[in-house]
């Protein structure tokens, strides 16, 4: 049965609830003071002082008040290393829902990556006085826009931090979990003349909701929308900016089950359109903690996407605690260990003193060609790459082939289906090199079939399956929506018993 209106809303807040991970005080005053900054209540600022003094760190971490207009009614915390030097770049970190500053500070890792390359980071804080869970308003055009709530009083915060520690201007960058990443993308939407890059770690892409009844949507299912229109919320919300746009790293968990997966392909989606680069990624490679890395380049062969999975892991900012050079943070509710995600989200950025990732391993083959064999078969063909000890095939983006040498035959597909492919070397060190340009073929025959119905007309004809009162394209798994008769999609059947999304396309 569909939740009421009431409760529904109520979901989409508490589902990015973010329980504090320690008992260290929240904020016990988040009422606003005559100056319009949330007051902070002694015994908060006791643990803060006590946090700051236990932990291994050897900066200064402490709270900025009057740090100018505060439409949004937040509180600024930061972190400066000691000795730091003018002209350092700056991060702004937003905590999740019932977390606060000194949660972030603790637990996220940015203060040993701050350390290490030398970096400010701000903290702001929301509390209950704005949200009764005090979650970042992601979801609230009021708040969340340029120019107004809690965005503008972030910038606030960042023009404050360059003020009183010299930072740079242009190597300003954002990062949250949550509701904390909902609002970071928003901000790299609203500002992306302030912001150089961000990180959306569990997020949601940039205004995705405008209103807190839609918020449970948009953290639950595929909203449907084409890249294109993703992109548009983007350039929407600064009409007119012509650029740059901020570098962006996505990271999601693959057993999230509060912020879905498909969030971290509609922000890939989004981004990659917003940059103008190809959604297939142009190199690909495996990190620690069961983490794939994905790097969308753009002509330069800079990326400017990059699209961290961790797998098995659930809802929560990837931390990994210990000494290491790629290890940071601490592991509570919603920290997990797993990876550092600060750590590789700082090299993606450039601040550990490079230009940010590049694509490793051997050059692109050349030659690529593909050829239809019949209604079933495309061989492909390329220029072998010296030092290659094995090939990776991809067909429209999925790998479907390991090859030995430079050649391959793509079998089982469907008549009439025109493909795209590209291939990768790949090094006797296993890592992956930069993929070819893209070469299409079709295969002979008679087209798809397409099918448009409600989806519980969809599920009875056996082209999708239900789950939960939700619904799913048979083969491909794409989210449908609800199961009812209200919904209605097309189906395009690509394969036997494989349906994927095919709205608008057919």
């Amino acid at each position: 049965m569909p939740l009421r209106p009431v409760a529904a809303a109520l979901l989409a807040v508490a589902a990015l609830a973010v329980p504090t991970a320690a008992p260290v005080p929240a904020t016990a005053d988040t009422s606003p003071s005559v100056t319009g900054s949330p007051a902070v209540a002694t015994s908060t600022a006791t643990a803060v002082l006590a946090v700051a003094a236990a932990d291994p760190v050897s900066g200064t971490f402490q709270q900025v008040t009057g740090f100018g207009p505060n439409p949004g009614n937040l509180a600024m915390y930061t972190y400066t290393p000691a000795a730091l030097p003018v002209g350092a770049p700056l991060v702004v970190a937003l905590h999740g829902c019932l977390q606060n500053a000194t949660d972030y500070y603790r637990d996220s890792g940015w203060t040993t990556l701050a350390d290490r390359y030398g970096f400010a980071v701000v903290f702001p804080q929301t509390g209950s006085a704005n949200n009764s869970l005090s979650c970042f308003s992601w979801f609230d055009t009021g708040k969340d826009a340029r120019g107004v709530g809690e965005a503008e009083s972030v910038v606030e915060m960042v023009a404050k931090a360059e003020a009183l520690y010299g930072s740079d201007a242009r190597r300003v960058f954002a990062t949250g979990l949550s509701a904390g990443g909902g609002m970071t993308a928003d901000l790299l939407a609203d500002y992306p003349d302030v912001f150089a890059g961000g990180a959306v770690d569990s997020g949601l892409p940039a205004h995705c909701a405008t209103t807190q009844g839609a918020a449970s949507g948009c953290q639950n299912n595929d909203q449907g929308l084409t890249p294109a229109q993703w992109g548009d919320k983007v350039r929407a919300a600064y009409p007119g900016y012509t650029g740059p746009w901020p570098r962006v790293a996505i990271w999601q968990g693959s057993a999230d089950t509060v912020v879905r997966p498909v969030n971290a392909t509609e922000l890939r989606d989004q981004w990659t359109d917003v940059q103008g680069v190809d959604r297939r990624p142009t190199s690909t490679r495996s990190l620690p903690g069961g983490t794939s890395q994905e790097l969308y380049a753009d002509a330069s062969g800079r990326p400017a996407v990059a699209l961290f999975t961790v797998s098995g892991m659930g809802h929560g900012l990837a931390v990994h605690p210990g000494s290491g050079p790629d290890q940071c943070g601490a592991t509570g509710a919603y920290f997990l260990d797993t990876i550092c995600s600060g750590y590789y989200t700082a090299q993606f950025w450039g601040l550990d003193g490079g230009t940010g990732p590049t694509s490793p391993g051997l050059p692109a083959p050349v030659g690529l060609t593909a050829t239809p064999a019949g209604a079933s078969s495309i061989t492909l063909g390329w220029q072998a790459v010296n030092g290659a000890a094995s090939y990776r095939v991809y067909r429209d983006g999925t790998q479907v082939g390991t090859p030995g040498g430079p050649s391959f035959t793509d079998t089982g597909l469907t008549a009439g289906t025109t493909y795209g492919y590209t291939v990768a070397a790949v090094d006797a060190t296993g890592a992956v090199g930069a993929r070819s340009a893209t070469v299409t073929a079709t295969t002979s025959g008679s087209a798809p079939q397409c099918f448009t119905a409600s989806n519980y007309d969809q599920v009875l004809a056996g082209r999708a399956t239900r789950s939960g009162g939700l619904t799913y394209a048979l083969g491909s798994g794409q989210s449908m929506g609800l199961w009812n008769t209200f919904v209605t999609h097309t189906l395009r059947q690509t394969g036997p018993g494989y349906f994927v999304l095919a709205d608008g396309l057919c």
